[in-house]
């Protein structure tokens, strides 16, 4: 079986001129929603699972500042 989906990777700089109105409010929507989930579990005193952009890695946060790397 073959899929022939394409995804394209948009390069921030082009990402205005790239999507339509409506996946733009998507996506700004969807980044607050992420945000908000964060900022509640954090309240919560629950772990939360971050990604570090310069390392290449996830890993988990504790509250107490602890950092679990993810495999």
């Amino acid at each position: 079986m073959t899929n022939k989906r394409v995804i394209k990777v948009i390069d921030s700089s082009n990402y205005k001129n790239s999507i339509s109105e409506r996946d733009a409010e998507m996506d700004a929507r969807a980044v607050e929603a992420v945000k908000a989930a964060v900022a509640k579990a954090e309240f919560c005193k629950k772990p939360v699972a971050r990604y570090d952009i310069s390392e290449k890695k996830a890993y988990v946060e504790y509250p107490d500042g602890r950092k679990i790397d993810v495999r």
